[in-house]
């Protein structure tokens, strides 16, 4: 990755000598940031006087403009005083993951007397105090004593700036390894950790990178020591392990090894509430933390996934370019890869796209039993949603008919795949939250239920004996009115899960930005579809998609359609638990005088809990002696 090498400190501590050198043993450009000032200030220091905030702005502003402009081109070396930590916010500005910071130390004497010793230099001595006064001595720099000589100074900044990895991954799962291909395919060198256990996992690391080509020039490591060490400060490491606990685990195993400033990036589908702890914690380590939610699989991880991460804003540029070079890219070519906002509101959008996934799942496996029911057979199932691609498309409509083609001998795989589905908590988490923020998400939690009802294998075979499914009547359907069924029951899917990111937004103070959160979800991710491409739009204007003309008339279009579909269902005993819940929900929150007004009567009646009234515009509480 290119790279800004800034040499700084006060004035005499050899900064124009060492960049020179510097720059000449890594063959770079080499610029005197003295060179880019105005004469005014020029004028000034020779005169005596100190330069103030205002005189530095432009001269500061001038240097990143000169750095920017040498990104674009190479790397290169540029000596600057940039004294105080708000000069060096200037001079990173937007290239804070490209810079680097090498910082000359010497105490006020040794200097003194340099300064002295030198000749035709616009800044008296004097001066000195006032820089020594000034200087707040940056945390996340490579720190050198002057009192090495230029040879050996020389040599250590070559091995820190330029023999170490830029990036760490920890943890060589699936997702993990197809992550470190991807890296290196991008051209950034990695180092790579994973866990030795006797008999168990053994040289994983060293393996892994012996197996591809692109890996040849990555680090691998099974001691954390050394992974750590091997490592440019500040450290970026994302960890790829288990949710949970294991977290915390590999954190405490980090942190005697880390320095002030590190950083470290769950990419796991970690509890967000755990994600803001981990947060919180760490600041008070002088480590930052990242919760980023990776979606796409393992195919994603390879080849861009959608990625979301959350924390310290300045933290994340340090590992921007880092994940939006390895992130989907977008139909316009931007990198589904963004800044979501503060604390553990990136692992929670994460949790309600998986919530959104369970959903969309659900939703495809009752219509795929509806066409069965119909006659259709797999083939004939996987024809039918190859001609819906055209107004419902999706990855996960493009993967199930895939998934209805595979055969197995004379017979389709999917039908020797037994009927129990796993969850890894990610769709009980949102339900959970759902039901902490009073957000009625209730398709995410009848796919959630659905799933739990097929693990009662047993039971289900029993109890079929008991209550025979029988056909009451012909199913009067048509493929059209199924897929419109589906298109109904999508939109209310992702007016709840968006609805759902709103309210923790507004909860939380995260100020989400629910287009942008659509944007990244568009490619790489496994709720990618056409209809997410129309909310990137439709989020610019509102952050509620029923309010939304295009969607109303659609919504009114499907509505006889999943009524149809939901009724035909129920009288032929074919289980549409998402379907159904979609129409009721439409139902329920369009009724402008609901049911719940006998609810709080009974409320009233029983526990004297109290009632508003319609006719008291007050908003006083009433209660009424029922009986």
């Amino acid at each position: 990755m290119k790279q800004v090498i800034f040499v700084i400190g006060v004035s005499g501590c050899g900064k124009s000598t060492i960049g020179k050198l510097l720059a000449e043993e890594l063959d770079l450009p080499f610029f005197d940031g003295d060179d880019f000032h105005p004469k005014a200030n020029i004028k000034k220091m020779s005169s005596g006087l100190p330069l103030n905030d205002d005189d530095r702005q432009g001269w500061l502003k001038t240097l990143n403009d000169l750095a920017k402009k040498q990104l674009t081109k190479n790397s290169c070396v540029i000596v600057c005083s940039a004294l105080k930590e708000k000069y060096r916010d200037i001079l990173s500005l937007d290239i804070e993951a490209e810079t680097k910071w090498v910082y000359l130390r010497g105490d006020f004497n040794q200097i003194y007397n340099r300064v002295n010793r030198r000749r035709n230099h616009f800044m008296p001595s004097e001066l000195l105090k006032s820089q020594f006064d000034t200087l707040e001595e940056p945390k996340d720099a490579i720190q050198i004593d002057i009192s090495l000589t230029p040879e050996s100074i020389i040599k250590t900044l070559k091995h820190k700036l330029m023999d170490k990895s830029e990036f760490g991954l920890f943890g060589l799962g699936v997702m993990g390894k197809s992550l470190c291909r991807n890296l290196a395919n991008n051209g950034f060198k990695i180092a790579m950790f994973n866990r030795h256990v006797d008999g168990v996992e053994v040289d994983i690391a060293k393996d892994f990178k012996a197996k591809f080509p692109e890996l040849s020039q990555s680090e691998a490591f099974d001691d954390i020591a050394a992974f750590v060490n091997a490592l440019q400060q500040p450290r970026r490491i994302m960890l790829m392990v288990n949710a949970g606990k294991t977290i915390d685990y590999v954190i405490e195993d980090l942190l005697p090894h880390l320095s002030e400033n590190d950083i470290l990036i769950d990419g796991g589908n970690s509890n967000y509430v755990n994600t803001k702890e981990r947060v919180d914690y760490l600041k008070t380590k002088g480590i930052h933390f990242i919760g980023a939610g990776v979606s796409g699989g393992e195919e994603g991880a390879l080849k861009g996934p959608s990625i979301m991460p959350s924390g310290d804003l300045k933290a994340y540029k340090s590992v921007q370019p880092f994940l939006e070079k390895i992130a989907a890219k977008d139909k316009n070519g931007l990198p589904c890869c963004t800044y979501v906002g503060p604390e553990g509101s990136g692992h929670f959008i994460k949790m309600v796209h998986n919530g959104v996934e369970y959903v969309e799942m659900q939703l495809l496996a009752e219509v795929a039993t509806i066409l069965e029911a119909l006659g259709q057979i797999p083939d004939d199932i996987a024809n039918t949603f190859e001609t819906w691609k055209s107004t419902a498309n999706s990855y996960l409509l493009e993967i199930t008919a895939d998934i209805f083609r595979k055969k197995e001998g004379d017979d389709w795989l999917v039908n020797k795949i037994l009927d129990k589905a796993g969850n890894k908590g990610t769709g009980n988490w949102t339900t959970m939250a759902s039901a902490e923020l009073g957000v009625p998400s209730t398709l995410i939690a009848s796919a959630l239920f659905s799933r739990y009802i097929s693990f009662y294998k047993e039971e289900r075979v029993q109890l079929n004996q008991n209550f025979e499914h029988s056909r009451t009547s012909e199913l009067n359907l048509t493929t059209n009115d199924i897929l419109e069924a589906y298109q109904f029951a999508r939109i209310i899917n992702h007016y709840q899960g968006f609805k759902l990111i709103s309210e923790a937004s507004n909860t939380f103070s995260w100020d989400l930005n629910l287009s942008e959160i659509a944007r990244i979800w568009t490619n790489g991710c496994i709720i990618r579809s056409a209809l997410m491409e129309d909310l990137v739009d439709i989020f610019k204007d509102t952050t509620n998609i029923l309010t939304n003309s295009k969607l109303i008339d659609l919504v009114n279009q499907y509505r006889p359609s999943v009524k149809k579909v939901v009724s035909q269902c129920v009288l032929n005993d074919i289980t549409t638990p998402a379907l159904g819940e979609a129409i009721q929900f439409l139902n329920g929150i369009t009724t402008s005088y609901a049911s719940a007004n006998i609810i709080q009567a009974q409320r009233d009646y029983f526990g004297a809990h109290t009632y508003q009234r319609l006719d008291d515009d007050s908003g006083k509480n009433h209660h009424t002696n029922w009986n």
